[in-house]
């Protein structure tokens, strides 16, 4: 993109709607997307951090005056400057607080879309993190009333399962003046912020006011990081910021203003859905319309709701585009007759690999595989209609042949020429050299051998009639000759029962090699997206662990217990939850959290898992204790745990229970 475009606009209603121009430019993107919001008041120069990060002078639209420029939320989709095949997306959101706006709500919906769509939150602001900036960002502390993530909870406070859905969140603070330091000591700008969002002890209502939004800024966003920018420019300067370059700004503001772009770099993932689905252009514009229509049908946009919608769009889609490609490769790379099934196998092979690659790039969520099941079948029938075509054209070529090499010999037989005394021995030569004639030729396809069968057999009669006609040779030499014939028609039976089965058995290998190439490409697609869902859940349970320890070395030790106890729930995540909802494989029992079950599935997502639980288990402190009163964790190990006992109550009262060490 050379410029920035509209994403999201308010019509004429004054309700929120995307742009078509934007969706039609997401639809073109098929790589994975790395989107990178920011959000701020308005007039504290947003729209110039997000030029630096697309390495532009302009871009998004600049001010020098009060009045806010930037309305609705605007994309930009650039090259990823360190990540290859990725697109960065950058989202430049409407200033919120903007006095003619005078729209509160307006601006929780702008700031909501913001934290959903992207896959980390800059929030800009002025001066310094003091209690009246952090008032500035209440928007945080409406967010439940905003966004669900279950669609069938009956919990109306969904937001402890917000950390694992939000972005990651980056305050800058812009114009910054002050000295790190803490009690004499110097300090990091994450530490600055850490500082900011302490808690105060105390139940009164301005206490409780205090902490609300510095604990939902705590418990909300997994991963917090701050930057501190000073003054770029003098007043006269920041006038004409779209025509300054780095030689004209200050240095130190931009040694922090690269460093800030370096960390965005670096370490800002692909944006995914819950259980580690990838998103790309095409899949991201399609959820922002899905919030958008939420928004606009008066409900609060729900992330399972979101998924399912995608779903939907995207599978039926893959399958169409998918097949597509598979239809006009071959079309265009066969010409039928193949000389050789193989020639046609190896040219299906390849098609095949390059089409469940697109469809499982476009496809998300699928499943139980039941799209890709239904791109296969598509796929076999499209296979054997090219096999069934190539036989018939096979036919057709193999019967032009045969009626030009033995043209001669057909016009000899009309004439009589072999009715004669020693006119089998001419006629059996003239046979001879067109049959080599005919194998000699190319062109024929894989019917070459059948149909020279069918045209010997037709004119078998042909043959006998000459051979009885001959009257040179004696009985017994014509009775030899017979049987030389009968032998010849069976070898001759045996060549096209060979290619027959040659052919039908490259058929069968098809079908094995396609399922393989199928099973191949999924399971290295449940393999990435099995690694994100980890990241993903490694991510969230390290920020919980330490805001439970931080929480309980500030004092709040219930606060610190709940938050033990929503470590405890998501334990059980990887194997249960994810597994289901993400691998979309049918696991047979699951015993005390372990996978149990003969198909080779459950073997694969045990083997998937177990690293990453034996680390869970290790800082969860949870393992088996038995009635000796011994605690040990490495049974969880074991690939296969089962219990056995007359009845499930008395299962339940097996000395193997699950306790905390």
């Amino acid at each position: 993109m050379a410029e920035p475009v509209c994403l999201i606009d308010t019509d004429m209603s004054g309700q929120l709607c995307v742009r078509r121009e934007a969706v039609e430019i997401l639809e073109k993107i098929t790589q994975p997307v790395v989107v990178v919001a920011i959000a701020g008041l308005y007039r504290t120069g947003k729209s110039y951090l997000m030029n630096r990060l697309a390495g532009k002078q302009r871009g998004f639209a600049l001010g020098a005056t009060i009045e806010s420029k930037t309305k609705g939320i605007w994309m930009w989709c650039v090259p990823h400057p360190t990540k290859g095949e990725h697109t960065l997306v950058l989202v430049d959101t409407e200033g919120l607080g903007d006095v003619d706006k005078g729209d509160e709500k307006h601006d929780t919906w702008i700031f909501c879309l913001a934290v959903l769509l992207s896959c980390t939150l800059v929030y800009n602001s002025m001066g310094t993190i003091d209690n009246d900036a952090l008032e500035k960002l209440h928007y945080v502390t409406e967010l439940t009333k905003y966004i669900k993530v279950k669609s069938d909870s009956k919990d109306k406070d969904q937001s402890k399962d917000f950390m694992s859905i939000f972005p990651s969140f980056i305050w800058v603070v812009r114009d910054f003046t002050l000295t790190l330091e803490l009690e004499g000591r110097p300090i990091t700008a994450d530490q600055y912020l850490d500082s900011a969002l302490k808690l105060k002890k105390g139940s009164s209502p301005e206490v409780s006011r205090y902490n609300q939004l510095r604990t939902c800024l705590r418990e909300y966003f997994s991963g917090r990081k701050c930057f501190v920018l000073e003054r770029p420019a003098s007043s006269k300067k920041m006038k004409q910021m779209e025509q300054l370059t780095d030689a004209d700004l200050d240095p130190s503001f931009v040694e922090q203003a690269q460093d800030f772009c370096t960390y965005v770099f670096k370490n800002i993932e692909a944006k995914t859905m819950s259980g580690g689905l990838s998103l790309t252009g095409r899949m991201w514009g399609n959820l922002a319309e899905t919030y958008v229509e939420a928004i606009r049908s008066g409900q609060v946009p729900c992330l399972d709701n979101a998924v399912e919608s995608l779903a939907l769009i995207q599978n039926g889609r893959a399958i169409t585009e998918a097949l597509q490609f598979y239809q006009s490769e071959m079309s265009s790379k066969v010409q039928l007759p193949t000389e050789t099934q193989e020639e046609l196998s190896d040219i299906h092979a390849a098609v095949v690999k390059e089409t469940v690659e697109i469809f499982l790039n476009a496809s998300f969520n699928d499943r139980d595989q039941k799209h890709q099941q239904e791109l296969m079948e598509n796929v076999k029938k499209e296979y054997e209609e090219y096999c069934r075509r190539n036989v018939e054209e096979s036919r057709k070529m193999s019967k032009s042949i045969i009626s030009r090499a033995f043209a001669s010999v057909e016009t000899a037989v009309k004439e009589g020429s072999y009715m004669r005394p020693g006119g089998y021995a001419d006629f059996r030569s003239d046979v001879e050299k067109a049959i080599e004639q005919y194998r000699s030729e190319k062109g024929h396809g894989i019917m070459k051998e059948e149909v020279l069968k069918e045209y010997m057999d037709e004119n078998e009669g042909t043959t006998q009639s000459i051979l009885s006609a001959d009257k040179s040779l004696t009985e017994s030499e014509q009775h030899i000759e017979a049987e030389r014939l009968k032998t010849e028609a069976l070898e001759q039976n045996q060549r096209v029962l060979e290619e027959q089965n040659k052919i039908q058995q490259k058929q069968i290998a098809d079908q094995e090699k396609t399922y393989e190439e199928n099973l191949k490409q999924l399971e290295q697609k449940m393999r990435e997206e099995r690694k994100r869902a980890q990241e993903d859940y490694a991510r969230v349970l390290n920020a919980k662990m330490k805001e439970q320890k931080d929480l309980l070395e500030e004092g709040f030790k219930k606060r610190s217990d709940e938050m033990q106890r929503q470590i405890a729930m998501l334990s059980s995540w990887p194997l249960e939850n994810n597994a289901r909802s993400q691998l979309g494989c049918s696991v047979d029992h699951k015993v005390r959290n372990m996978y149990h079950g003969a198909h080779a599935i459950s073997l694969l997502l045990f083997t998937i898992d177990l690293n990453s639980f034996g680390q869970i288990i290790s800082k969860i402190f949870y393992g088996y204790k038995i009635k000796s009163g011994a605690t040990f964790s490495n049974a969880l190990y074991m690939d296969d745990i089962r219990l056995y006992d007359k009845t499930e109550r008395a299962v339940d009262k097996c000395p193997w229970i699950l306790v905390k060490k």
